[in-house]
């Protein structure tokens, strides 16, 4: 085996072994079962109630995070349709919009979330005709278990009319964890923001992975209005706009956390006499 030979085939071991080349699954040409699932494509949503302001008795806006690593979260990384593959199949249709914050202000379009997608290397490789050393601009593959959490913004409202406590689901955020050149952790980063109540209709006709029975699965907008999740808040509407991080670490966190979860828990409670 020549040089040249040599040097293509350590770059495509480093490319393999760095998990730039992302092999995704095709889907299947034809009916991969024994029946026909329609029911969860042809589902309609329910509408919400309407909410008058008059009837807010009480409301809190928290912000919660979705870790897809815990065990009751792994069907938001399920392998073969991760929920960030589709939000990206319903990007690339245009029929909605993103958004680049949590206050849904600015607009993302299809192309602007694409070139989120993926990164781009250097790489140092031999030219076959000259011998020579030289570098290229490599495009990396955008690597769905590189987002690690959901990013969710809700509100908490005490209805006085029907004299319950709702929670709305205002939007979510895939965040994905961001390496430098060489592969240290640098931190996170929101990719796009998704308005959910624009997105229910989409996320209801795909179907959520069920541990338990292959015949009966929920949708993805089922799971949103079930809460079938585990969370932890980690930040309140404040004076200051602080998160939770910002002034506590740790088991504090952990506490504080706790601490926005149970005040809203006991402002329901102690509204009822028993």
């Amino acid at each position: 085996m020549n040089s040249v030979m040599k040097n293509i085939l350590v770059l495509t071991l480093a490319i393999l072994s760095c998990g730039i080349l992302n092999a995704q699954e095709s889907k299947s040409l034809v009916r991969d079962g024994a029946f026909d699932k329609i029911a969860t494509k042809e589902k309609e949503i329910l509408k919400y109630d309407d909410i008058r302001e008059a009837d807010v008795l009480w409301s809190k806006r928290v912000w919660r995070v979705i870790d897809t690593r815990e065990k009751m979260n792994l069907t938001f990384a399920y392998p073969q349709e991760p929920l960030i593959q589709i939000l990206l199949e319903i990007v690339q249709t245009g029929e909605t919009s993103v958004y680049q914050n949590d206050d849904f202000s600015t607009a993302m379009t299809a192309e602007d979330v694409n070139s989120k997608l993926g990164s781009t290397d250097s790489v140092l490789v031999v030219d076959p005709e000259t011998y020579e050393e030289v570098w290229e601009v490599v495009q990396n593959d955008f690597n769905p278990e590189a987002v690690t959490k959901i990013r969710l913004k809700e509100d908490w409202i005490f209805d006085e009319e029907s004299s319950t406590m709702i929670v709305r689901l205002l939007g979510f955020a895939p965040i994905e964890d961001v390496y430098d050149d060489n592969g240290n952790f640098r931190g996170e980063r929101a990719m796009f923001w998704v308005y959910y109540p624009d997105f229910r209709e989409h996320l209801a006709r795909y179907e959520v992975f069920n541990p338990w029975n292959d015949a009966q699965r929920m949708s993805w907008e089922d799971l949103f209005e079930m809460r079938y999740f585990s969370s932890y808040v980690m930040k309140e509407s404040n004076v200051r706009d602080l998160r939770i991080q910002d002034y506590a670490t740790g088991i504090d966190a952990l506490l504080e956390s706790e601490r926005v979860k149970n005040e809203i828990f006991i402002y329901e409670h102690d509204l009822w006499s028993y």
